[in-house]
């Protein structure tokens, strides 16, 4: 009996082995690159949705939409979309992210092009999407700095807060400080908290797609430079931080976590 159990458990663990590997080599293979970036595009899809969608629906139906609902659930739509299929790509969903794992060395960067162009694409339908069906400017889903205060300001919130999330997600993704699944949540749970505080002045974007999206169909980038510069640099900040923390990147769970892969019980990760 002890003899059999052995066998099992033997299988079990090569059969995971060759699983992780076989991600691995899809990553590698350009054949499935279609597949990736369609998930990108999906992911992003539904980020917009919700987080572009909540101002508009409360613009379309008056008091049904609070603020804090508003904030609150693209996180939780984060969170699930790295759970259903953060595998694929690595659900990065947001261009700063893909371009924070390049810089780190978890992701290569003939990869980054195609990402940031999908996550784009994606944002884009999805503001399509919203006036199409619910027939109000996308203006009312975009992210514009508070009236009462400058776009500068703006901007350094965007940055602060980015550079945050940037670090959970570089942070959950490390071999060092590995959460398996938990990092859905920990990456969700930041998007909600950031945006329960700081939306007031920003929006709290920290993406610069869900912020480009609406604004291309509402036909107004006023003030679209604060979320680009700001989560551009939070971005760069992150990875500073993250060499400070934990040295180089570039480590196997890292890397699989950025690609999508399974391998060593890495999570996907996203923003």
């Amino acid at each position: 009996m002890n003899a059999r159990r052995s066998v099992d458990t033997s299988g079990s663990h090569d059969s995971h082995v060759r699983d992780a590997h076989q991600g691995a080599v899809n990553f590698h293979d350009p054949r499935q690159e279609w597949r990736r970036l369609f998930s990108e595009l999906l992911g992003t899809f539904f980020l917009v949705l919700v987080a572009a969608g909540a101002g508009m629906m409360n613009t379309a139906f008056p008091g049904t939409v609070g603020r804090s609902s508003a904030v609150v659930a693209p996180g939780l739509m984060v969170m699930a979309v790295i759970l259903f299929m953060g595998k694929v790509s690595g659900a990065h969903l947001n261009p700063v992210v893909s371009f924070a794992f390049a810089l780190r060395g978890d992701f290569p960067w003939r990869r980054v092009p195609g990402y940031v162009i999908v996550q784009f694409v994606g944002a884009v339908l999805a503001a399509v999407f919203l006036h199409s069906v619910l027939h109000v400017s996308s203006f009312y889903g975009a992210n514009y700095p508070a009236l009462a205060h400058s776009a500068t300001s703006a901007m350094w919130m965007e940055l602060v807060l980015t550079a945050g999330l940037v670090s959970v997600i570089l942070g959950t993704a490390s071999g060092a400080q590995n959460v398996g699944v938990l990092g859905a949540f920990a990456v969700g749970g930041y998007i909600a908290l950031a945006g329960l505080w700081a939306s007031p002045l920003s929006g709290a974007s920290m993406n610069p797609a869900r912020t480009f999206g609406p604004d291309l169909i509402a036909s107004n980038f006023f003030d679209y430079w604060v979320y680009a510069v700001g989560p551009i640099a939070g971005a760069v900040l992150a990875v500073v931080i993250a060499e400070v923390l934990r040295g180089p990147g570039g480590d196997d769970i890292s890397v699989a976590a950025a690609e999508g892969g399974s391998g060593q019980g890495a999570p996907p990760r996203a923003s």
